[in-house]
């Protein structure tokens, strides 16, 4: 009853927290400072009393909240973070997705205290939760720069054909972000954009290689620079960049039909044990208990996820085949 009672104090709290911080967000959002000064801005644009003599350039914000976003700024290494963002594609922000990761924490540590779990279990039980959004974070950035990769040969050839219809690059940029799938036309058109708000062509392009993790893209975005240096038919190197990126995708999905057997041996080798132990645990309670009650069976399960770990990690690099 007591557990009970402090879990629904602990929601309560959390609930009021998150309505009062949803509401200060809306209101400084729309009746904010900083919603005040870009009002003011746009409407000095409208009636023609702007005048932009230097690059702009789009920051992103770490967090909505100004005090938040200056802490999180002077923290290292955390524009890593936020370029995995980018890269993936999902809609928050770094101060959201560190938030997440704290909450599954914090709810993964409740759960085990209150199942009465040893300490090292709820510790790593912790850590995995909190783990869960970058991971996943991870699998949205494949995902994406898998989908990328898939349509940039298209998307070169409709600019190598734009060029040819006497189009400039930078509308060739425009035409795919416009006309494009995504999530390469949202790649473009950010770069047309770019371009547009005064930043040059090449750290345009040099930004789009950035964001999108695609070693094709990069070859693109070499080709283009170099181009630019020594001059040449800008569209029949498009044309033949898409060639040579069609001819990688054909070898790759040969390498992957014919590495499909060792994949496959990879996963049931990786899960079997972790599958076992709990099929056992289900069936066999006490026969499974000693690996984590007893002391010798705690040093024997850690040499053996240390033993494991490592046997994982070198048979994944045997199958992970670069084209």
């Amino acid at each position: 009853m007591d557990a009970l009672y402090f879990l629904f104090v602990i929601l309560v709290f959390l609930a009021v927290a998150g309505f009062i911080e949803g509401a200060f967000l809306t209101w400084n959002a729309y009746r904010g400072p900083e919603a005040r000064r870009i009002e003011r801005r746009l409407q000095a644009m409208s009636g023609g009393g702007a005048k932009v003599g230097a690059p702009l350039l789009r920051k992103r914000l770490l967090s909505e909240v100004p005090a938040f976003e200056r802490l999180l700024l002077v923290v290292p290494r955390l524009h890593l973070l936020d370029r995995l963002l980018v890269q993936s594609g999902a809609g928050m922000n770094l101060a959201n997705l560190l938030g997440l990761a704290a909450a599954l924490a914090v709810l993964a540590a409740a759960g085990g205290y209150f199942l009465r779990l040893p300490a090292w279990i709820v510790a790593v039980a912790a850590a995995f939760s909190a783990l869960l959004p970058f991971a996943y974070l991870l699998r949205l950035r494949q995902q994406r720069m898998n989908a990328i990769d898939e349509q940039l040969p298209d998307a070169l050839d409709l600019m190598a054909r734009a060029m040819q219809a006497g189009h400039a690059f930078s509308s060739a940029l425009h035409m795919v972000g416009a006309e494009g799938p995504q999530p390469i036309a949202q790649e473009f058109q950010t770069a047309f954009d770019e371009i547009n708000f005064g930043l040059s062509t090449p750290d345009a392009l040099l930004n789009l290689a950035q964001r999108a993790r695609s070693p094709d893209l990069r070859y693109f975005v070499v080709a283009v620079l170099v181009q630019r240096e020594s001059g040449g038919n800008l569209a029949e190197l498009l044309m033949s960049i898409a060639r040579l990126i069609r001819d990688r995708m054909r070898l790759k999905g040969a390498v992957r039909v014919l590495s499909a057997e060792g994949r496959l041996s990879a996963w049931i080798l990786t899960l079997l044990p972790f599958a076992l132990v709990l099929i056992i645990s289900l069936i066999t309670p006490t026969f499974m208990s000693v690996l984590w009650t007893d002391a010798i069976g705690i040093r024997l399960s850690a040499a053996a996820l240390t033993l494991m770990a490592l046997g994982v990690f070198w048979l994944w690099r045997i199958i992970s085949l670069r084209t």
